[in-house]
């Protein structure tokens, strides 16, 4: 069966999720600089940082996409 397009909408936000950390890291040149600073650290070390939560966050929502898609009839 053809998946619809409730479920083609939800596999393209499941990718995004997926996809968005990956980007946003291995674009380097975008955030190779030393500011702004915060607390004094760096605008290249706390802007990987501030990706930790933001991959858990991200991998929280696919996740919670591909279970609430298993659960779908």
């Amino acid at each position: 069966m053809a998946p619809t397009g409730h479920h083609r909408l939800r596999r393209v936000a499941i990718a995004v999720l997926l996809l968005a950390p990956a980007a946003g890291l291995l674009w380097v040149p975008w955030y190779a600089g030393e500011s702004p600073r915060l607390a004094g650290t760096p605008f290249f070390y706390w802007y990987q940082l501030a990706w930790v939560p933001g991959c858990c966050l991200c991998l929280l929502a696919a996740y919670a996409l591909t279970r609430h898609d298993r659960h779908d009839p």
